[in-house]
């Protein structure tokens, strides 16, 4: 294995996607959507699965919590926090479930949904983004390349350019970080010293 062809792929993936003017348009209205939403009152919600359920943990601490200095909190939710919650709903109707029927109770118009799934095709986070747009959220996607069926339910698609998980996730991190950012110097501008 050789540790440094692994850094220049991960490396290779970010300058694609910084190469991309599409994708970096649709990270603007990204970002736009989410200060709009907060500025409205909305609140955001993620999911995920496995290392995307992590991402959708942290991106949503990032915001409720302070990204790089104190600021108001944000409400920001990561959908799967609650185990009694999930492990009920995956026994008494299915997997597939846990994050739809969460949704219809908390999801409202304003609301955001960012729905992380490098395949595109997880059948939770499908059911998720239509249930969020049948309330009128926007939905957020984080996918790899090909987007997946997904796709069909994102008002703004997020499709890392890459086939390979790893280096999805990777930069769904470095994308999440970049939409934490905006949010917190555009809602909460740093006061400069005088």
């Amino acid at each position: 294995m050789e540790f440094q062809q692994i850094i220049r792929d991960s490396i290779e993936v970010k300058l694609q996607i910084m190469e991309k003017p599409e994708l970096l348009q649709k990270l603007d209205e990204a970002a736009r959507a989410l200060v709009f939403s907060f500025n409205q009152g909305g609140r955001v919600f993620f999911c995920g699965n496995g290392g995307s359920a992590a991402d959708a943990q942290h991106l949503a601490a990032e915001l409720s919590g302070r990204f790089y200095y104190d600021r108001e909190p944000l409400f920001a939710e990561a959908l799967h926090v609650n185990t009694s919650y999930i492990t009920a709903v995956a026994n008494d109707y299915s997997f597939d479930d846990v994050y739809s029927r969460l949704l219809k109770a908390k999801g409202s118009m304003n609301d955001i949904l960012i729905a992380i799934s490098t395949s595109g095709n997880s059948e939770n986070i499908i059911r998720a983004a239509q249930a969020a747009r049948d309330r009128q959220m926007v939905v957020i996607g984080f996918t790899g390349e090909e987007g997946g069926r997904l796709q069909e339910y994102c008002n703004i698609l997020l499709n890392v350019p890459s086939k390979d998980t790893p280096r999805i996730q990777e930069s769904h991190i470095m994308i999440g970080h970049i939409l934490c950012q905006y949010v917190e110097e555009t809602l909460y501008p740093k006061k400069q010293d005088s």
